[in-house]
């Protein structure tokens, strides 16, 4: 099982006209609402800091973007920059998942706090361009590569996030309130030296299929090559992991991939189900955006028969 390549790739590219977006474009959310996919995706311009830029597309592949960014850096917490956003739309409302880059150190040098400059945050918006910060899921450690369930679960929020190593699942009543009672490590890097034996993290959105919530995740390996992967997780409580296959489905091969302003990374924060067709939208290099797509039949047949 292997994602395949779209031909128009990159499908998104730098805009060297811009002050914001001049040298990276990757790491896109794409979510398919009302007949159009709308992307959020990280950019680096000038400065080096990232920000959060959005583009419409009919078809998936050729997109609009708006001209200014949808979020900046707002202070401290985020003061390098805002990343990786991941969008999902839970009972007609749409909430972002983005990690927040800033200070390793907060608080007056007598009382500063170590850690925690990388954080899950947590945003809210009603139309996909203008968004409310609401908070961050944990706070004092270095976390990310979370993301919402497209749906509550038992009557609460849900979300991955990743407390190194392992993949975490997390529950909240408000989306401000995160309990550590309510949170539990799923899986991590599996021993030995294989393609995801360093470092795991969720990519976009679980897919809920009657046989579990099918989840892509990145891996890294010790030569820190990025690779993608799935498991399949239980539908009443997703903490719970029912299969993972041993083998990626999605790894660097081409010349964008393999180089790039960070060598051998594909990453993943979106992966929309559309007429039956997941839409595997991933950052190649650190530099441009791709497209891998498959069946969604033939990836579910594979979690659940591969070994």
């Amino acid at each position: 099982m292997k994602l395949a390549r779209h031909p128009a790739n990159p499908i998104l590219l730098p805009d060297p006209t811009s002050s914001w977006e001049t040298y990276n474009v990757f790491n896109p959310s794409v979510i398919f609402h009302n007949g159009l996919f709308h992307m959020h995706y990280r950019a680096q311009g000038l400065d080096w800091v990232s920000r959060i830029g959005y583009a419409v597309s009919e078809d998936g592949v050729h997109w609009n973007r708006l001209r200014q960014p949808l979020l900046e850096p707002q202070d401290n917490t985020d003061s390098r920059g805002v990343e990786d956003p991941r969008v999902v739309e839970i009972d007609g409302v749409f909430y972002m998942a983005y990690t927040a880059y800033g200070r390793e150190f907060h608080g007056p040098p007598e009382t500063a706090v170590r850690g925690g400059g990388i954080l899950p945050m947590i945003a809210r918006s009603h139309n996909l361009i203008t968004w409310e910060r609401l908070g961050s899921i944990v706070s004092g450690e270095d976390n990310k590569d979370h993301v919402f369930f497209p749906r509550k679960i038992a009557g609460r929020f849900a979300a991955f996030h990743r407390r190194h190593p392992d993949v975490w699942f997390a529950t909240s009543n408000d989306l401000i309130t995160w309990r550590e009672e309510d949170m539990a490590p799923i899986f991590g890097p599996r021993p030995g030296d294989g393609w995801d034996s360093q470092k795991v993290g969720a990519n976009g959105a679980p897919i809920e299929t009657e046989y579990g919530w099918l989840m892509l995740y990145h891996g890294v390996d010790q030569d820190k090559i990025y690779r993608l992967g799935v498991c399949l997780l239980d539908l009443e409580d997703p903490s719970q992991v029912i299969r993972r296959p041993a083998a990626p489905i999605f790894w660097p091969e081409e010349l964008w991939e393999l180089r790039g302003d960070v060598p051998n990374v594909v990453f993943s924060c979106a992966n929309p189900v559309v007429e039956g067709t997941i839409y595997v939208y991933y950052g190649g290099g650190d530099h441009v955006i791709g497209l891998a797509t498959c069946s969604l039949d033939n990836l579910l047949d594979f979690a659940l028969h591969a070994h």
